[in-house]
């Protein structure tokens, strides 16, 4: 049997049933699975190992990269401030980054930059791998960047781009970076144990990954797909302390599955965490109104985006099309659906080459739903 450890509330044992199963078939290193209803802590299962030598265990305090399913929390941090903008989501990002309008991007909306709208992508000509380290330099890199198509017109995932672009615009607005505010305002106030941008003295916490054996599922390959994820310059040497070190709003926050859970309570509590309002209620209402779906120049899915998390027009998050939600590359998921004030999220350290419903998450997912 496996050693699967923590908590499930009376009626949920289906849960752990699934979540020890996918370990006895083999499909996990590390992992665990959190779900919070009505502010009550029902599921916050761990298991397995932290380390590919299988010598420490995965507990309650392993931290863990999440990528892309950091997105929906930057969100968060975002919506926070929209409101000091009289025209909120609606504001030109030139208004608060002048550099941004060069190269025909004057006209790019807040809303429409965080909903994938704005052609940025990855950089189509060769950049030096290392720029992606250094926040700044590549953000003023996007900013000098031609769109691969015009803004507003379609919208494709920027899986790694639209954390820069967040991180700047934040800086911007606030004079404070995006996970400073979202260490300082939110996760310090209410203990929740989530980081953009890694200490170092808490890297010893952090799981050792396994990487997918595989390429990305991107259906089939086009020239947005290709700079976005496939050239030798799409990403930086992910892993390192550097890479923990420094805030990359779309992809390195480091968590544990209930800070995750807890911070995507806020999606299925209109803004509230805690009892705690963190997004006003006319920010919370903008952040996730839909601001475009269709086909995704990137990703090889009908998607649709708020300003910077994904609303369930999929079903791969729950029935409820109106949760709020995201996936991380190698299979994370989090959730929070508004109709049954749930919200829930998976981490793992084996990786799979899903970018969105990974098997292991959706199982969870369903078992979850199952019990309620």
């Amino acid at each position: 049997m496996s050693d699967i450890r923590g908590f499930v509330a009376p009626g949920f044992e289906p849960v752990r049933d699934v979540f020890e199963a996918t370990f006895e078939a083999g499909e996990e290193l590390g992992a665990g699975f959190s779900a919070i209803l009505d502010g009550e802590v029902i599921v916050d299962l761990q298991g397995g190992f932290a380390d590919r030598g299988k010598e420490t265990a995965w507990d309650e305090r392993t931290l863990v990269p999440i990528y892309s399913t950091t997105k929906g929390i930057a969100a968060l941090v975002i919506a926070r401030i929209i409101d000091t903008l009289d025209e909120g989501y609606e504001t030109k990002v030139s208004a608060v980054w002048p550099e941004f309008a060069s190269a025909g991007k004057a006209d790019v909306t807040i809303g429409e930059m965080l909903s994938h709208q704005a052609g940025l992508v990855g950089f189509a000509e060769p950049i030096d791998p290392a720029l992606w380290l250094d926040p700044p330099a590549l953000s003023a890199a996007l900013a000098d960047l031609e769109p691969l198509w015009e803004p507003g017109t379609a919208h494709g995932y920027h899986p790694l781009t639209w954390g820069y672009l967040a991180g700047e615009l934040v800086q911007r607005i606030a004079g404070r970076s995006l996970g400073t505010i979202l260490r300082e305002d939110i996760c310090e106030p209410l203990d929740i144990d989530f980081h953009i941008g890694l200490p170092e003295e808490e890297h010893d916490r952090v799981a050792g990954l396994m990487r997918p054996r595989e390429m990305p599922q991107l259906g089939e390959l086009n020239e947005f797909k290709k700079i976005a994820f496939l050239t030798k310059w799409a990403a930086p040497d992910r892993g390192g302390a550097q890479w923990r070190e420094i805030e990359i709003p779309s992809a390195n926050g480091h968590g544990t599955a209930q800070s995750v859970a807890r911070l995507y309570g806020a999606y299925a509590n209109g803004g509230r965490i805690d009892g705690k309002q963190l997004v006003p209620e006319d920010s919370f209402a903008a952040l996730t109104r839909r601001q475009v779906i269709g086909e995704d120049l990137v990703l090889p899915f009908v998607t649709e985006f708020a300003a910077g998390v994904m609303r369930n027009n999929l079903g791969i998050y729950g029935p409820n099309e109106e949760t709020l939600a995201h996936s991380g590359w190698g299979g994370s998921l989090a959730l929070g659906d508004p109709a049954r004030h749930l919200s829930a999220a998976y981490v793992m350290n084996r990786q799979s080459s899903f970018l969105q419903g990974d098997p292991r998450a959706r199982r969870l997912v369903d078992a979850l739903y199952g019990c309620l």
